[in-house]
């Protein structure tokens, strides 16, 4: 059972840290302005009733009237004042509920023994407290709508640039040499992607270089061997009849198709092949061709279709892949034209696991129960030529549960996807969609 990946945008990672920081931030500084205003509000509350006790005392001593609501020995004056007043301390105290405004308490000791003290709650100076605390909270609310659109903006810059980056890479990977991260990506910003483009840059240019030092060294060897090939199959038509001379005629055969094959890669290697087009109609193209290379194979037309391509590159892929199924499948082989969608297939084990999971690769001659016979550059040549046309090229191996009678693999079946538009002048292909 597969287990669903949860993929999040690079853009709404950024636009979530930049929101929580927001949030962090206005929290942290709505409770600090919150409570400094509150402590400077009780500090100026205390300095007020304390002035006023001061006053309904100077008043009460110099003609017993009690001003500013003023008491004497009030029986609800708290406890602490009450201390401070037996040693003859004048006080304020603040009376905290935890709900509601705080009420503000002072009180001073009189000559006659007697206390008075005054009280109030400050329930207008309070109500501009909650007002500042709802300025706090809309405040607080835009800081973090702000941080959203500001992370928003600025993940999605950053997130474009690594996808322009990914999608670089991606064309450069499917061999395209001319594209380059650093310019695909643009822009005056210089950041960090900045240094990963010319990492990658310079990446795929070394090993374009060394790629292509290979490449000219592969074809400059088979170059150089095709004279003395040449010679040597001459020379083995002059030997004498015999045993001996078949076999040197066979090996110098060989060595001639190799060195052709060779080149014929390097070639392809340096995406330097063009098609030649020409409008042809498929199913007759590819029963006179596949009759002329493998009499013995079944030829299914499901439906025709004219196609524009190149006739000798396509006959070099059929030829190749019906070579592959004699070489190291079993008969009966069998070609089906459906459309512009082309499929050979043979009888024998399969393709190898390494074949299916990484393409064709050149000397690689297949698993331990094929036949081992060849060089291994048939499928690499039928894929690059595949290339050159603009097709897409697939390997499988033929489904167990509806192709063989004991639950086995029977048979390998190559897939040739020709496109419905030609290749460009330029040499860029269209995309081939495969389905599954």
């Amino acid at each position: 059972m597969r287990r669903l990946a949860l993929r999040t945008g690079l853009r709404w990672k950024v636009s979530l840290a930049i929101a929580a920081v927001s949030v962090l931030v206005a929290v942290v500084l709505s409770l600090v302005v919150h409570n400094a205003a509150r402590v400077s509000m009780l500090d100026n509350s205390r300095t007020v009733m304390d002035e006023r006790v001061k006053v309904a005392q100077r008043w009460y001593e110099q003609s017993r009237v009690l001003g500013f609501g003023a008491k004497l020995d009030d029986p609800r004056l708290p406890e602490q004042l009450k201390k401070e007043a037996w040693r003859g301390q004048r006080a304020t105290y603040l009376e905290d509920s935890g709900t509601g405004t705080p009420e503000v308490w002072a009180s001073v000791p009189l000559r006659n023994g007697k206390v008075l003290s005054v009280h109030t709650k400050f329930q207008d100076r309070f109500a501009v407290l909650n007002d500042l605390d709802r300025v706090l909270i809309i405040g607080a609310v835009a800081v973090v709508l702000g941080g959203i659109a500001l992370g928003v903006l600025i993940g999605d810059q950053l997130s474009r640039r690594l996808r322009k980056a990914a999608t670089a890479a991606r064309k450069l990977a499917e061999g395209d040499s001319e594209v380059r991260v650093r310019e695909a990506i643009g822009g005056r910003v210089r950041d960090e992607t900045d240094d990963l483009a010319r990492a990658v840059d310079g990446m795929a240019e070394a090993l374009q270089q060394r790629l292509e030092a290979e490449r000219r060294v592969t074809a400059d060897i088979a170059h150089e061997l095709r004279t003395p090939v040449t010679g040597l199959l001459t020379a083995a038509e002059l030997l004498p009849p015999g045993r001996p001379t078949e076999l040197v005629r066979d090996r110098a055969q060989a060595m001639r198709t190799l060195v052709e094959d060779v080149l014929e890669v390097a070639r392809l290697d340096g995406f330097a092949e063009r098609a030649e087009l020409q409008e042809i109609a498929l199913a007759e193209f590819i029963t006179r061709r596949v009759r002329a290379v493998a009499p013995e194979a079944v030829i299914t037309v499901v439906r025709d279709a004219h196609v524009s391509t190149d006739p000798r590159r396509l006959e070099r892929i059929m030829g190749n892949l019906l070579a592959n199924a004699a070489r190291h499948g079993k008969p009966p082989f069998e070609v089906t034209v459906e459309g512009r969608v082309l499929r050979v297939r043979d009888h024998g084990p399969g393709f190898p696991e390494e074949l299916l999971k990484d393409g064709p690769s050149r000397f690689r001659t297949g698993s331990k129960d094929r036949a081992g016979t060849g060089h291994g550059l048939g499928l690499t040549i039928a894929a690059g030529q595949a290339r050159v046309l603009g097709a897409r090229l697939t390997f499988r191996n033929a489904d167990p549960a509806t192709d063989g009678a004991d639950g086995e693999a029977r048979g390998a079946v190559a897939v040739l996807w020709l496109p419905e538009s030609a290749p460009t002048n330029t040499g860029s292909f269209p995309v081939i969609e495969v389905p599954d």
